[in-house]
């Protein structure tokens, strides 16, 4: 196969890139930007071979521990619990959140082979039984598989006498209610609370 093509074949593995995408990407690195394209492999390889998964939190770290768990400053008796290193980001980017996470990478699917293992649930049960953790935020995606991972995530901190708790779902601050999808509206009608 032609070096060309095989630099096609290589960016396709990037989400939501396709032949013509891919197509696009290389023949611009080629032809305007060979620097950056050189300037790219170097610190891909590097982060390739150098980032890997905290031990406590299952973030990427270029150290054992990260620096959010190393931190003092954090409180170690919040522990929120998130789908991917993108959700976790969010959280710290809108929220005034100083506790500790942990990372699933991913959520339960018996279908995909994504089981308890896989999500290091062991270590997260681990450090549950540790006694520090308090509250289990649990941040999952509100989808079918997120909602699974949830409960199992909730009965899990519930036999640690942590206190589970679940991120609120429904309608968006700003949102109308008749913009508002039906399962959203639903599910916020059906999980309402008491005002303060």
């Amino acid at each position: 196969m032609a070096l060309i093509d095989q630099l096609i074949e290589a960016l396709r593995v990037l989400p939501g890139v396709g032949p013509k995408s891919a197509q696009r990407m290389a023949y611009h690195v080629l032809e305007r930007e060979r620097a950056g394209g050189k300037r790219l492999a170097d610190v891909l390889a590097q982060a390739v071979e150098q980032i890997r998964h905290c031990a406590r939190c299952r973030d990427f770290s270029e150290t054992e521990v990260c620096a959010i768990c190393a931190s003092a400053s954090r409180d170690a008796y919040l522990l929120c619990a998130v789908e991917s290193p993108a959700d976790r980001l969010a959280i710290e980017q809108a929220t005034g959140y100083r506790g500790l996470y942990f990372i699933l990478q991913g959520r339960l699917s018996p279908l995909d082979g994504i089981g308890p293992r896989e999500l290091g649930l062991d270590q997260l049960d681990a450090r549950m039984g540790e006694g520090e953790v308090q509250e289990l935020i649990i941040a999952t995606n509100p989808t079918v598989e997120g909602e699974a991972t949830a409960h199992y995530l909730a009965q899990l901190a519930r036999r640690h006498d942590v206190r589970p708790s679940r991120l609120a779902h429904g309608v968006p601050l700003g949102g109308e209610l008749e913009y508002v999808d039906r399962g959203t509206l639903s599910h916020a009608f059906g999980t309402r609370s008491e005002m303060p």
